[in-house]
């Protein structure tokens, strides 16, 4: 072995409530694809940000090409030729991608040369981005290239990637994989952070496990299954999903004609969305970021009002003239696919936040917050769905993005709720989170509860949905059994190549004679 371009000893980082790092060593080698695999809370982004300058451990060394540094910031970092890429985006909104990817770059910078750069880095990588689009109007997906094309256009010797796949279709999964391969080709080394073990055993030369901060073993993944590797990471028996057979009931959600107008010039207008989705079934929506998600999760939770009132109908009552409290009141819950911002309130306690959504199930009286029933509901949402935290007082920026989605999903499962609308489920989430999240929504489900999930994850979709369809051009496709489709006909679907779909729609055009 040649002289690490990376080796950490002996690192330690302590919080107030919690050992995040205990001694840990990592080494990676020139032109290496290293993995680094833990659950939820395990260490992992802490000792990636150590990495970057962006935490500073409190004992322990860093060695960069086998001389020791100490880098206090994020700049230091990438003077070194260290590259990161968030899972929580480090993105301004208000402002442009070009904008926001100047900032991260040495030197003044002319910004027509720039956005040429990174719409030529994006259409090579398969990563298309428009540069002058404000971040605030880009969907997750869209941010997370943003994060990606940024890092590429550093040219670094050393690549950090913190959960890079989460919101990325399989396509670009496998693009994005060919120019990882490439880099590691010409001497990049690649540090790969993701609960998608899969992809580790395809990908990674070598893996690092971390199991409540410590270093557990090292092992080469692709002579491991993903069960065994899952084994390691959690420290017991990979746990199941158990699937369960249902009759679905009355209709709980019905789209009818839903046509909502861009929001704005990179917007998706969705044209003619016809959907139902009954009590006691999973209905799963599948497409690739920005072709009408957002804007069709809008229309539904009531974030959007529609012009036609009965667009929208929750438990048979026109909806769409409705804002969020009246359809949460109609038994309406939400778990949104941004969780700091949107799910919570990232510097609020857990208990504060669970006050946001659930205060009407006993938690305010007479305008007063009750702070026994509400203390009660917040440790029931952190015991029942196993949340790692500090407490019922620990801030919700504080968690780890696995640990968040629980929290958020035990707070709006525990409301009891006729529909259940969820947007990326498991994003982000180790493999143990993710298989206790899709087993409560499954068994939510069975409990006569509907239950919409829109979800980039083909995998997460065929596991756990009833039925399927896809979103392209803001138009949904015909709703097909899970068991009469396959990941070949929704990613072609995905493409817009289904009756009515926008690329079907083009081919007829072409047919018409002039």
């Amino acid at each position: 072995m040649t002289t690490p371009i990376l080796a950490l000893r002996g690192i330690r980082k302590a919080y107030p409530s919690v050992l995040a790092l205990d001694g840990v060593d990592l080494a990676v080698q020139p032109g290496e694809i290293h993995a680094v695999l833990g659950e939820n809370g395990a260490g992992k982004s802490t000792l990636m940000k150590i990495i970057y300058g962006a935490v500073r451990p409190d004992a322990g060394t860093m060695e960069w090409r086998g001389r020791v540094v100490r880098v206090h910031s994020p700049g230091e970092a990438r003077e070194l030729g260290i590259a990161m890429v968030f899972q929580h985006f480090a993105l301004f909104e208000s402002i442009t991608v070009v904008e926001n990817i100047a900032l991260a770059l040495a030197g003044p910078f002319d910004l027509k040369a720039l956005a040429s750069r990174i719409a030529e880095v994006s259409q090579r990588y398969g990563l298309p981005l428009n540069p002058w689009r404000h971040v605030h109007e880009l969907s997750v997906g869209e941010r997370q290239r943003v994060e990606i094309v940024r890092c590429l256009l550093q040219s670094p010797k050393l690549l950090i990637m913190d959960e890079p796949t989460s919101v990325l279709t399989p396509q670009a999964v496998e693009q994005l994989f060919g120019t990882l391969r490439t880099l590691a080709g010409e001497g990049t080394a690649i540090v790969y952070v993701s609960h998608k073990l899969d992809e580790i055993r395809r990908l990674c030369h070598r893996a690092t496990i971390f199991r409540a901060g410590r270093r557990v073993g090292e092992v080469d993944p692709a002579k491991e299954t993903e069960e065994s590797l899952a084994a390691m990471m959690i420290g017991r028996e990979f746990p199941r999903m158990q699937r369960r057979s249902h009759t679905p009931g009355e209709v709980a959600l019905e789209l009818v004609s839903l046509s909502v107008p861009a929001d704005g010039p990179f917007g998706t207008p969705l044209r003619e969305v016809n959907l139902r989705v009954h009590a006691g079934e999973i209905v799963g929506i599948a497409g690739v970021s920005g072709n009408g998600q957002a804007e069709l999760l809008e229309a539904i939770t009531g974030e959007r009002l529609v012009a036609d009132s009965g667009a929208v109908r929750l438990a048979g009552q026109p909806a769409g003239r409705l804002g969020t409290t009246r359809r949460r009141e109609l038994g309406l819950v939400h778990v949104p696919e941004e969780r700091l911002g949107r799910g919570t309130v990232p510097p609020m306690s857990l208990s504060e936040n669970a006050l946001l959504t659930a205060y009407r199930h006993g938690m305010v009286r007479h305008g007063l917050v009750m702070r026994e029933p509400a203390a009660a509901f917040t440790n029931a949402c952190i015991e029942g769905f196993d949340v790692r935290c500090g407490g019922l007082g620990a801030k919700a920026q504080s968690l780890s993005g696995g640990n968040l989605q629980k929290f958020i999903v035990g707070r709006e499962m525990r409301q009891k709720p006729r529909l259940m609308v969820v947007a990326q489920p498991t994003w982000g989430v180790d493999v143990a989170a993710t298989a206790l999240i899709r087993q409560q929504i499954v068994d939510l489900a069975a409990q006569g509860v509907a239950v919409l999930i829109v979800s980039e994850d083909l995998g997460e979709i065929l596991e756990t949905c009833d039925r399927v369809a896809v979103i392209a051009g803001g138009r949904v496709s015909p709703v097909k059994n899970v068991f009469e489709t396959s990941a070949e006909e929704i990613g072609r679907w995905m493409a817009g190549m289904f009756p009515g779909g926008p690329a079907m729609a083009a081919k007829d055009a072409e047919r018409v004679p002039a």
